[in-house]
């Protein structure tokens, strides 16, 4: 089984999504919920504005290698990449991120036109609500519309250390403070399980805990089983796509029925 894909579908369910941006924006506070999650395409096309003001296409794939997950509540998007191996760490994921994000409210500025748009078209002949102003016009954007918040988080499945720079600073060999404060820094939000510590594994609610604390220990014999035996019951009654996971990242084989969904 590919790991690419067993890793997806577990990532893809709601409740392993809301459990991870649970940990990462509320420290484990069960604030997401997975029903009130809805499925988005993380490949969109966003149309950031032109030099001459009109519309560009630009293709965003937010998803190279087919990893990334999408979704929204509402009240923010969601987005959330994998990474199987140390091969698919990426040196340069802090722009790659901040683009995808500014793309991201480029799009929600382009899609708040477009209702505005057909918004006049449909009250032509009747009373009309409101007309824009010069700046609203141009833009399409009015004064009280308001951006989605998107949150970005990658999770790394890899049992080494993420090496890559975090932040755009990192990136860069600037240090002069008078130069970074007139720039905006961009971090990349990370999880990686071997450079986590335990008590913050064991904030997870799903078996993704029990997946991080597998693969955090994947290379230590000793110290794996003797984190399974304190963990036990919640190893003994893992889901499968958990177990899956397990098998696909580590290449581990594990011992157990092939009957249930635990």
């Amino acid at each position: 089984m590919k790991a690419d894909t067993v890793t997806k579908d577990f990532l893809s369910d709601a409740q392993v999504f809301a459990d991870i941006f649970n940990y990462y924006i509320y420290g484990g506070e069960q604030v997401i919920l997975p029903e009130h999650l809805q499925e988005r395409d993380p490949t969109e096309i966003a149309l950031p504005y032109g030099a001459d003001g009109a519309a560009v296409p630009v293709q965003k794939f937010r998803d190279v290698q087919k990893l990334c997950t999408a979704k929204t509540d509402g009240r923010l998007q969601y987005f959330l990449y994998g990474a199987e191996s140390q091969a698919e760490i990426h040196y340069a994921a802090a722009v790659k991120n901040n683009l995808y994000d500014a793309l991201e409210y480029a799009g929600q500025v382009e899609e708040a036109a477009r209702s505005h748009r057909r918004a006049q078209k449909a009250e032509k002949g009747q009373r009309k609500h409101k007309a824009p102003d010069s700046g609203e016009f141009l833009s399409g954007f009015w004064k009280e519309d308001r951006l989605i918040p998107s949150v970005t988080i990658m999770i790394y499945f890899g049992s080494k250390e993420w090496e890559a720079p975090l932040s755009l600073f990192d990136m860069m060999d600037i240090k002069d403070p008078r130069v970074l404060s007139c720039m905006d820094n961009y971090h990349v939000r990370l999880i990686a399980p071997v450079q986590m510590e335990d008590q913050e594994i064991l904030k997870f609610q799903t078996g993704l805990r029990e997946v991080l604390l597998f693969i955090k220990y994947s290379k230590n014999k000793e110290a794996l089983a003797a984190v399974m035996e304190s963990n036990k019951d919640r190893f003994s009654a893992l889901e499968r796509r958990a177990a899956d996971v397990i098998e696909a990242i580590t290449h581990i084989s594990l011992n157990y029925k092939e009957s249930g969904e635990k």
